[in-house]
């Protein structure tokens, strides 16, 4: 069975964005250092489409082949008219607002978003990227079976925590973690 991996970046105090829910690539994540070439080799399919060209991007799809995002992840890229942001994936956003898919290749799920995760674990494939927002990793927490946290050494003090939401303590297990000279820590916890 796939498993649903919630792969994102994250300030130390817990954030994946500010207040705003502004992209914080380049902003409060840097994109400078040497864990980027790194995550880049390792996750290729996590750059969208439209960077994959300009940053010689080629290689096939390692870990997922299908991403999930709830709409306020899914909007900055809309407001600047990338309605298929990760086109070489299976792409699905999570709204109750969104009545219309603006791109064929993005599929909007109004219903309940476990009973959707569990339909795509039951099918073959490689496993499902949870890649935000906080809104969706809370609805679908008892779903997730990985975190991989690149966690950045910066705090905001506010924003978009990991999971914004109420739920229970859920226990993982760090499987591995990797530090590199950025500040930047790539830890990997899988539930226990």
């Amino acid at each position: 069975m796939r498993k649903l991996v919630y792969y994102a970046a994250a300030t130390i105090d817990g954030f994946i964005a500010g207040t705003d829910g502004s992209d914080p690539t380049g902003t409060i994540f840097e994109i400078d250092g040497d864990h980027m070439p790194v995550m880049i080799a390792e996750y290729p399919e996590t750059v969208p489409t439209h960077m994959r060209a300009p940053l010689g991007i080629d290689a096939p799809n390692k870990h997922f082949d299908t991403l999930l995002m709830g709409r306020a992840s899914y909007q900055p890229g809309l407001d600047l008219g990338m309605t298929s942001p990760y086109a070489h994936l299976r792409q699905y956003v999570f709204s109750t607002t969104i009545t219309e898919s603006p791109d064929p290749d993005v599929e909007i799920v109004s219903g309940d978003p476990i009973e959707k995760v569990r339909e795509l674990k039951r099918e073959d494939g490689k496993d499902i990227w949870l890649c935000g927002g906080g809104k969706l990793a809370a609805a679908v927490q008892p779903e997730i079976d990985e975190l991989r946290i690149k966690l950045n050494p910066v705090a905001i003090g506010t924003g978009i925590p990991l999971f914004d939401g109420e739920f229970g303590p859920q226990r993982f297990r760090l499987a591995a973690s990797r530090a590199f000279e950025s500040g930047m820590i790539f830890l990997t916890y899988v539930r226990r």
